[in-house]
């Protein structure tokens, strides 16, 4: 489960272009190369990686995800659908952005 502490997100970035910016340090390609349906485990994201994205979604957007979120999520696309249900809505000038 995760749940929203309350805190403000980051700096109102949208959560898909915040994620690609991480996966891109996490797994060590562009984020253009980054397919959002192609799970993190076949681009090589081991525990390690994906608990740390997990404490960097904890401390960027003021959430507390269980350790098996990118389980739960395996893909940009399902962690996004995921991370829009819980966060709350961005201001019209960031959704607007994209």
């Amino acid at each position: 489960m995760t749940v929203h502490t309350g805190r403000p997100a980051a700096d109102g970035v949208l959560p898909h272009e915040w994620l690609y910016a991480r996966l891109s340090v996490y797994l060590r390609r562009a984020p253009e190369t980054i397919d959002p349906t192609v799970p993190f485990a076949e681009y090589g994201m081991d525990s390690v990686a994906a608990l740390s994205l997990c404490g960097d979604l904890e401390d960027a957007f003021g959430l507390e995800v269980e350790p098996t979120l990118l389980w739960d999520h395996p893909t940009v696309e399902s962690l996004v659908a995921h991370l829009a249900s819980v966060l709350p809505a961005a201001p019209a000038h960031a959704r607007d952005r994209h």
